[in-house]
């Protein structure tokens, strides 16, 4: 049990971590877009300072988080992220089937992290090995 819950904070903390990566991930992509194929020199640093953190946060996360499910949860917090706030910063739009789409790629970040439960993971493990023992 003692295990469990160090190993549970163990990842409450690199997922906390890779929400981080998350969003700069999210300043980095503003920051490329703003930079008009990096021409204008404040964006550009913005978007080489975002990169960098971003990829040492993603690092960070990835030493607890299988790389996979880690890079999945990423791009998907990048990409929606810049997605919603693209409008904002751009002359860009965001239409109820883009909004739409975006929800189902939360919808999949949401269920990933879910299944990175300790709890569940116990549960499939007994479950598969209830079905392997006659």
């Amino acid at each position: 049990m003692t295990a469990t819950l160090v190993t549970n904070n163990r990842n409450t903390g690199a997922w906390l971590v890779l929400l981080l990566a998350g969003v700069f991930e999210v300043g980095y992509a503003l920051s490329v877009g703003g930079s008009q194929g990096f021409s204008i020199l404040s964006w550009s640093i913005s978007a080489l300072v975002f990169f960098l953190l971003t990829l040492f946060c993603l690092s960070v996360a990835l030493k607890r988080i299988d790389v996979g499910i880690g890079y999945a949860v990423w791009a998907g917090i990048g990409s929606v992220g810049a997605a919603a706030l693209g409008p904002v910063f751009f002359d860009e739009t965001l239409t109820p089937a883009r909004a739409f789409w975006l929800a189902v790629i939360i919808a999949g970040v949401v269920w990933l992290k879910l299944a990175d439960s300790p709890k569940l993971e116990t549960k499939s493990k007994a479950a598969m090995l209830g079905a392997t023992q006659p």
